[in-house]
């Protein structure tokens, strides 16, 4: 409870901690209300208990040789959300990552995709879960096509050189090489910001849903 109200502080750019409360399992209504009476708006409330009790809400980077390649995050909201709040959401979907996506339902299963990028709406034990997950498949496609030149290169040349004509046609695996080593320089260039501003995005849809379900 003393670590929900420490980040909920945090959050409002607070440096005194709240009243001492007494200790014992509290309901998230009586947490709120709480908050409410040392000054915390009860959203930030709500919101340091979802980042703290386990639901694995931070943004997870998948990486593929030290390089970002996929991001994912996942909030468990606390309730469901009705079909005029998903709607909202899948609203701030299109307008955050810039794309109108298409929308699909199987069951209590909502999803919104645009590309490797999806966004599941799922039923879990509190109510709802918000699952985001994309991957930057272009670069992926770089980095494989760089490797192949690289590969192709190398071939070539230990051909080239066996038949010891490697001074006549040394070029052709010189220009593959390069070609190669630019294909991966451009994925690995591109990735880092592209990781940054995905987990920004994510991070707005994760903001904006626990508001919704608030």
């Amino acid at each position: 409870m003393r670590a929900i109200f420490a980040r909920a502080v945090q959050a409002q750019q607070e440096r005194e901690r709240p009243a001492p409360v007494p200790t014992g399992a509290l309901t998230l209504a009586e947490l709120k209300s709480i908050g409410q009476e040392v000054g915390i708006p009860p959203e930030l409330v709500a919101r340091a208990a979802r980042e703290l009790d386990g639901s694995g809400s931070a943004t997870i980077v998948r990486r593929l040789a030290g390089l970002p390649i996929g991001v994912g995050r996942t909030v468990e909201l606390g309730r469901r959300l009705t079909d005029e709040e998903w709607e909202r959401l899948v609203t701030e979907l299109r307008v955050t990552f810039d794309a109108r996506g298409t929308v699909r339902q199987e069951g209590g299963l909502r999803q919104w995709s645009n590309g490797n990028l999806q966004v599941f709406l799922e039923p879990s034990a509190p109510g709802h879960r918000l699952r985001l997950r994309t991957i930057k498949g272009n670069a992926l496609g770089l980095i494989q096509l760089g490797g192949v030149f690289l590969i192709g290169s190398a071939v070539a040349t230990l051909a080239l050189a066996v038949a010891g004509r490697l001074g006549e046609r040394a070029v052709g695996p010189v220009i593959m090489a390069l070609a190669g080593v630019a294909a991966i320089v451009l994925a690995v260039i591109r990735l880092p910001g592209w990781a940054r501003e995905r987990s920004r995005q994510m991070e707005l849809i994760a903001a904006r849903a626990s508001e919704l379900s608030d």
